[in-house]
């Protein structure tokens, strides 16, 4: 197994599953604690040229979007701490989300929509 800095990531796309189910009170974030202790390892990939995807789910939306429990506030909240924008993507799946990854230039970072927005999830 490599860990992180053992690997060459200029260019490449870095998938990054991380655990933002953060808790929300009336759509804002009430505790970032879970935000924050990600914060390391996207900076890392981000300042060695990766193109960086997270993939997240937060709470348990039943397998169907659900406005109330998407990432935007962790997007949001992610924009503000890496001090870049951070856009959420449509859906974890689709063209739309796949041209958005492709766009993505070194440095660059995407969240995923909520994974658990599919029932596969």
């Amino acid at each position: 197994m490599q860990l992180i800095d053992q690997v060459d990531l200029a260019g490449k796309r870095v998938f990054i599953r991380v655990d933002f189910n953060v808790p929300l009170e009336r759509g804002a974030i009430s505790d970032a604690t879970r935000i924050d202790a990600a914060l390391p390892t996207i900076r890392y990939a981000r300042e060695h040229g990766g193109r960086v995807i997270l993939a997240s789910h937060l709470s348990r939306p039943k397998g169907k979007p659900d406005p109330a429990l998407s990432l935007a506030p962790v997007a949001a909240a992610l924009s503000e701490r890496l001090g870049t924008r951070v856009p959420l993507a449509p859906d974890c799946v689709g063209s739309a989300t796949a041209a958005m990854v492709d766009g993505l230039r070194p440095g660059d970072v995407l969240l995923l929509e909520n994974l658990r927005f599919h029932a596969e999830e």
